[in-house]
């Protein structure tokens, strides 16, 4: 049997072609990296040797430019390495379709009763543990 370690650079080799790890990385944590009302306007849509592309409506790639320097550094703190150096902007924006909502959260189920162990927090966490494996079981 080979190990899990020796199969990983061929899963991963064709989806890293695609989209490096710190482009996904920018894409997928956009919101958090640029804060809600830039992610809006904006939509990163590639890294390129160092040149991140953003799709931009036209009043917002004014205010983009000013705030180059800014949001540069913001995404590489966030990517843990420069990344990016330089903004190429775009103005094509296609709006992002609104993400829907969570559903609701249900009640906990009761706790598992555990009768021959002490009390205390290891107890508490594993009643809830069993309650909800108890639950999914249930469902199924």
């Amino acid at each position: 049997m080979r190990s899990l370690g020796a199969l990983i650079p061929n899963v991963a080799r064709p989806a890293f072609r695609k989209q490096s790890p710190a482009a996904a990385q920018i894409i997928a944590d956009w919101a958090d990296i640029v804060g809600p009302e830039l992610a809006r306007a904006t939509v990163p849509r590639r890294l390129s040797a160092g040149v991140l592309t953003l799709g931009c409506a036209g009043p917002v790639a004014m205010e983009l430019q000013h705030l180059a320097p800014a949001l540069i550094g913001r995404i590489n703190r966030a990517c843990g390495h420069d990344a990016v150096r330089s903004l190429k902007l775009v103005q094509d924006l296609v709006p992002r379709p609104a993400p829907a909502a969570p559903p609701p959260r249900q009640a906990p189920p009761p706790p598992l009763a555990i009768p021959d162990m002490p009390d205390g927090p290891l107890k508490d966490a594993l009643a809830a543990l069993g309650a909800r494996v108890r639950e999914r079981a249930g469902r199924r």
